[in-house]
């Protein structure tokens, strides 16, 4: 015993050992073949130096503590300053404003508007997955920003003073005058709390309020269940007129310099996301402009709804590549009954699964990329119509699937957050969300109906699939069927079931022309062929593990 008042000697109650460390500072392009693959496929001639340079800052271990902090330190709804006067702000720690300026320099929020240059869609989708794999919450307010461009070219007036904003890479987080900052963000309003998807049973309404350079103006009453972001410096919402339910553009700060009738009531409490504020707000005759035809809003602010549902897909395949990255980099490193658990024949399966799960993804969404690269083409423009409900549905489905066999990969610590490090419990919470938002599973089914109701769908999906002719057995016999059925899908009831084939039959198109033949062969028999079981990890015996894990690695 040691004598009174005598220091207590230290014990060592344990060692820590056979734990891996963080997967930070590496290049989350220069190790992701299958991205790297279907740049090529889609954009040939694209110079991949930019995503090299967005890759290594993504990867960065003072990128992924920005990451953590934002999602720690939440948002903060402050509705009136110490006097009692209205402020309507919602205040965000230091990492958020880190994270939306990286994100707005490197041209993801609207950077294919300003440019004329080829494949400019294809490498900012490239550019958000990378981005996704770093923090996606934070990627609300940029896709809205990037998908406003469309609808809002509407109102030529509105366009032409805030589109240089909208495409600067500048990055001012202040409610003033867009006149006074070097760049705004933008999002959009159309849930109501009665309604949900179905917005034509919205009862905000808009009353005229004379005109001025911007165009019809009017005053808006009412409220919005789900308004994203609602810091962002204007938006498109959905109000009822005189003529019927209008797409108008309402800002923050009006031209005046007066903040706008919006008020914020609350901030959502949402199982993801955490780094992004969602909102309930309300119009106490806030002032808007009219964007398009009056009575034209559903369809007009849908244009916008378009893109943003192809960031929900490209926002899905970038956390599957990253959840599979940490899963792999954690099973390289541990060790169980005698070997990393990466070298045991059940693991093996399940991360090859995966790996197959998350090159297909990719692929999907960056060739539904392409087609918004080329709408003046009459195949891409059928060919974006048709994928874009079938890519947010099927790869959002897979996701959340995707994101629990990936966190059991780690065992128990990839269900712990410790104070947000915990980037695989992180990526679980926020995999629902791309499913849910802009339309959940039936939405997208419904619009899939809608696409092929336009007549060229059928011929569009043959030729896509005609590349593949000859790859597997599988994809031919599938490839065969679908185009007919597309054609003749008049009924609901199995639109989920045609948009899960269609997305197969055109993954395995896309890896039988970007894949090495072990990852095509395996996702045609495993998906295509039945040869396959009801989980993820149920590969056949006979696949080529080795070469597919190899492709996979992140470092």
């Amino acid at each position: 015993m040691p004598a009174p008042g005598a220091a207590m000697p230290e014990f060592a109650t344990h060692e820590v050992f056979n734990q891996p460390g963080p997967l930070v500072d590496v290049n989350l392009f220069e190790t992701h073949r299958a991205l790297q693959d279907a740049l090529r496929f889609n954009a040939p001639e694209l110079d991949p130096a930019p995503l090299r340079e967005l890759g290594a800052l993504a990867g960065s271990a003072e990128m992924q503590t920005h990451a953590r902090l934002a999602n720690v330190h939440t948002p903060e709804l402050r509705t009136h300053d110490r006097f009692g006067h209205r402020l309507d702000e919602v205040e965000f720690h230091p990492s958020y404003h880190a994270l939306m300026a990286a994100a707005v320099r490197a041209g993801l929020h609207g950077a294919p508007w300003g440019t004329s240059a080829s494949g400019a869609h294809v490498l900012r989708a490239a550019g958000f997955m990378l981005f996704t794999g770093l923090e996606p919450s934070i990627l609300c307010p940029i896709s809205m920003s990037y998908a406003v461009t469309p609808a809002l070219r509407a109102n030529a007036a509105v366009y032409a003073d805030w589109a240089p904003k909208l495409t600067s890479r500048s990055y001012d987080p202040l409610l003033k005058p867009f006149t006074e900052k070097p760049g705004v963000t933008m999002g959009m309003g159309m849930t109501e709390k009665q309604g949900g998807s179905d917005v034509r049973s919205n009862s905000t309404r808009a009353v005229a309020d004379g005109s001025d350079g911007w165009g019809p103006r009017f005053r808006v009453t009412g409220h919005k269940w789900f308004f994203s972001a609602p810091m962002c410096d204007a938006f498109l919402i959905l109000a009822n007129t005189p003529a019927g339910l209008s797409c108008l553009f309402l800002p923050r700060v009006l031209p005046d310099g007066s903040r706008n009738a919006l008020r914020i009531q609350r901030l959502k409490d949402k199982l993801g996301n955490k780094a992004n504020a969602s909102s309930e707000v309300e119009f106490q005759e806030a002032t808007a402009w009219l964007v398009g035809e009056e009575g034209r809003g559903v369809p007009k602010i849908l244009e916008m709804g378009t893109l943003t549902r192809l960031d929900c897909a490209l926002g899905t395949s970038g956390l599957m590549r990253q959840a599979l990255a940490l899963a792999l980099d954690h099973t390289r490193q541990r060790m169980a009954f005698g070997k990393r658990l990466i070298e045991q024949p059940l693991m093996r399966n399940v991360l090859a699964d995966l790996a197959l799960e998350s090159e297909a993804a990719t692929a999907l969404a960056l060739r539904l990329a392409r087609g918004y690269d080329k709408r003046g083409d009459a195949h891409e423009a059928a060919i974006a119509r048709l994928l874009t409900p079938i890519s947010k549905f099927w790869i959002c489905k897979r996701g959340s699937a995707f994101a629990q066999e990936a966190m059991e990969c780690l065992g128990g610590n990839g269900y712990v957050e410790e104070g947000g490090e915990g980037v695989m419990a992180r990526i679980y919470r926020e995999m629902p969300v791309n499913s849910i938002w802009e339309g959940a599973g039936n939405i997208m089914a419904l619009d899939l109906l809608r696409a092929l109701r336009s007549g060229d769908a059928g011929a569009a999906l043959a030729h896509e699939l005609a590349a593949a002719r000859g790859a597997h057995p599988a994809l031919d016999r599938l490839a065969s069927s679908l185009p007919a059925r597309v054609e003749e899908m008049a009924t609901e009831v199995e639109a989920r079931r045609l948009a899960q084939e269609v997305a197969l039959a055109v993954q395995a198109a896309l890896l039988a022309q970007t894949a090495p033949p072990a990852v095509v062969d395996a996702f045609c028999a495993s998906r295509l062929d039945g040869d396959w079981g009801q989980a993820f990890g149920t590969l056949s015996g006979r696949t080529d593990f080795d070469a597919i894990l190899l492709r996979a690695l992140p470092r």
